[in-house]
């Protein structure tokens, strides 16, 4: 039997407006397990996001309860769509903080910031201030800092929305052999088709607001995955099935 690292119940999220309130959510039921990645897909607007900062607990939902395995919160970590380094911080103090925070030395901290620099591509940046990088540098960054954790949990809301189109596909592939390496279950929100297909294990659709969970699609491609299965016709057709869910909800 999977072990459940993370199990949402009938979960709703309802924020304070002039109107009597904005429903992002509606009843998500949606089981995470151990080793497990899965992804988001779905219009925009859809409360896809909101869901990820529910795990994360940056919010609070009204409706419905979060439960965690053994009742433990697990160790997370979450990459937004914006950066949020600190900008007082360097490229590699920002990715050291969360290691310093738990307790590792200075020396380890930054020899493993300093790996995780060399596998996002940003050798040579290690000294360089925030405001002096591109987005996709920043974006970049915060993955590192989330990776450098080993997280249990690692919940990813549109991480490489910034970053051009061949560097977002280096990164795709970067975190696929990251998730293959350390196996943390992932969450993932993202709108591309392709990127979720490559990813994922399993791939839930979601709904217009209020979003609900509508599909969910187990992928049926074997692990390792290579970036060449993007050009298989099975792989296309398991493409073109999600576009179709996501085409005839928001209508």
């Amino acid at each position: 039997m999977r072990k459940v690292i993370a199990s949402t119940e009938n979960l709703g999220m309802t924020f304070p407006s002039e109107n009597g309130g904005l429903q992002a959510l509606s009843d998500i039921n949606l089981t995470l397990y151990d080793r497990e990645f899965v992804c988001i897909i779905g219009p925009s607007g859809s409360g896809k996001s909101t869901l990820l900062r529910i795990l994360a607990d940056v919010l609070v939902p009204t409706q419905g309860k979060v439960t965690f395995a053994d009742g433990q919160n697990p160790n997370r970590a979450i990459v937004f769509q914006s950066s949020n380094l600190l900008p007082w911080m360097n490229v590699i103090q920002n990715i050291a903080l969360p290691l310093k925070i738990r307790g590792a030395g200075e020396k380890e901290a930054l020899s493993q910031a300093g790996n995780w620099i060399r596998r996002v591509g940003l050798n040579g940046f290690e000294y360089e201030w925030p405001q002096n990088l591109s987005g996709g540098m920043k974006q970049r960054v915060a993955i590192a800092r989330a990776l450098v954790q080993q997280p249990e949990l690692l919940l990813l809301d549109e991480p490489f929305g910034s970053l051009d189109a061949l560097t977002r596909d280096q990164m795709g592939l970067e975190l696929l052999k990251t998730w293959e390496t350390f196996h943390p279950t992932v969450l993932m929100v993202t709108h591309s088709i392709t990127e979720a297909v490559l990813l994922a294990d399993r791939v839930a659709v979601f709904s217009k607001r209020p979003g609900q969970i509508i599909h969910e699609l187990e992928i049926p491609f074997q692990r390792p995955r290579s970036p060449e299965l993007r050009d298989e016709i099975k792989f296309l057709q398991v493409v073109k099935k999600l576009r179709g869910m996501i085409v005839t909800e928001s209508i």
